[in-house]
């Protein structure tokens, strides 16, 4: 007999939900397979209750009939037009045909005229999903006419919903694994990731480091020279320098260390303030060079990696303080704002902005804001990694200054 099935979709609260019931039927016979017990058992419990040898639980697609657990008969395929039960498909009840010979529906039915068989006695139930579609029916049939007691009636019906049952488990069950495993690939992705990075890290760390300790012994060899510690702004210099590669060795350490641990930074009190006091020490030159200017309102205490929060706040800076308009300084203003459970660092300049349709962008790697700067386009990027890896985000809005609004979000 024929058994018609609708596909199924998952609307990620574990209910199946299908656009039409053709939509339906593929992905349920997706999941259904030889030999299932469940099923089995089901079918055989329907043609016993109703005093029949055969029975068959039948999937209907858009051009044929699938039967399933078939009981007295071999599992087959046909062609819808031939299904019995596709030319019943939409009766919400059950359905008993005393003869079929002598049904207008079915007398010229293959399964009855004998072309297939020879039908006679023929009733169902229908299959109906969680979201109501019909998608088949649960028949039993035999080749001699009969009828059935209203006990059997409704054993047919109670039993069509008990496969229906078997068959949305086994749905849930396959999307379940099917989702399990895209978790384990994506686990063994990022397994990878993580330890192609820690061999990036190592090396980007050793190659570093042999030019910033020739850095920093030539400034301390420098600051040694008498003729550097008898000037007072010459020996300034030299101890700046001294301090920023001091810095940058341990923004070395502490990104070998995090890339080493996943990408988890570590946890301490950090006052951002003497955080934003060391990246302008550090870009003094530069805007004693341009004449720019950078205004510090009050900032938090947060909670995270000193070192990593440096390194996103000099290049905040750095970036401000280099896209200016026209030949004028940069006018550059950090500030705060309080949210839940977080807090918003903020760094405003009055340069040309960044237009809408890039803010997201530019945060990608080799990405920057406007084709012609100079650069690799991988500040934005590190700010991105860093600031999420403390669990927060980032952003680019318009700032009041005239110029872009880049802001980060840090958790308490």
């Amino acid at each position: 007999m024929a058994l018609a099935m609708h596909d199924a979709a998952d609307d990620g609260d574990g209910a199946l939900r299908h656009a039409t019931a053709d939509e339906a039927v593929m992905d349920y016979l997706a999941v259904v397979d030889d030999g299932d017990d469940d099923l089995d058992q089901l079918v055989r419990l329907v043609a016993d209750v109703c005093d029949v040898p055969f029975a068959a639980l039948n999937l209907i697609d858009p051009d044929q009939q699938h039967q399933v657990s078939p009981i007295g008969v071999q599992r087959s395929i046909c062609a819808r037009s031939d299904s019995m039960c596709a030319l019943v498909l939409d009766e919400a009840d059950v359905v008993v045909v005393p003869d079929a010979s002598q049904d207008h529906r079915f007398a010229a039915n293959a399964f009855v005229t004998g072309r297939l068989a020879s039908v006679r006695f023929y009733a169902s139930a229908p299959l109906t999903t969680s979201d109501g579609h019909t998608i088949g029916r649960l028949c039993v049939f035999d080749d001699v006419p009969r009828e059935l007691t209203d006990r059997q009636r409704s054993a047919l019906a109670t039993l069509a919903r008990g496969v229906m049952d078997v068959i949305e488990l086994r749905r849930r069950t396959h999307d379940l694994a099917a989702s399990l495993e895209g978790l384990r690939q994506a686990e063994a992705e990022l397994r990878r990731s993580n330890e192609g990075l820690a061999t990036f890290a190592g090396q980007v760390s050793h190659d570093l480091r042999n030019p910033l300790t020739a850095i920093l012994a030539t400034a301390d060899l420098l600051g040694e020279e008498p003729a550097v510690r008898a000037d007072d702004a010459v020996r300034e210099m030299a101890t700046s320098i001294s301090e920023a590669g001091f810095r940058m060795a341990r923004m070395i350490d502490e990104a070998l260390k995090v890339a080493m641990a996943d990408g988890k930074p570590r946890r301490e009190s950090v006052d951002t303030a003497e955080v934003v006091r060391a990246a302008i020490s550090d870009l003094q030159i530069v805007l004693d060079r341009t004449g720019s200017s950078i205004q510090v309102d009050d900032l938090p205490v947060v909670s995270g990696d000193a070192d990593l929060l440096y390194s996103v706040l000099l290049n905040l800076l750095t970036n401000a303080v280099k896209f200016t308009r026209g030949e004028g300084p940069a006018r550059v203003r950090v500030g705060a704002e309080r949210g839940e459970h977080r807090w918003r660092l903020v760094v405003d300049d009055d340069g040309p902005g960044i237009a809408e349709d890039r803010r997201s962008s530019v945060f990608l790697l080799h990405e920057r804001g406007e084709e012609d700067v100079e650069g690799h386009g991988i500040g934005l990027a590190t700010v991105r990694r860093i600031v999420e890896a403390h669990g927060g985000g980032c952003g680019i809005d318009d700032s009041p200054l005239g110029g872009a609004r880049v802001w980060i979000d840090l958790p308490d």
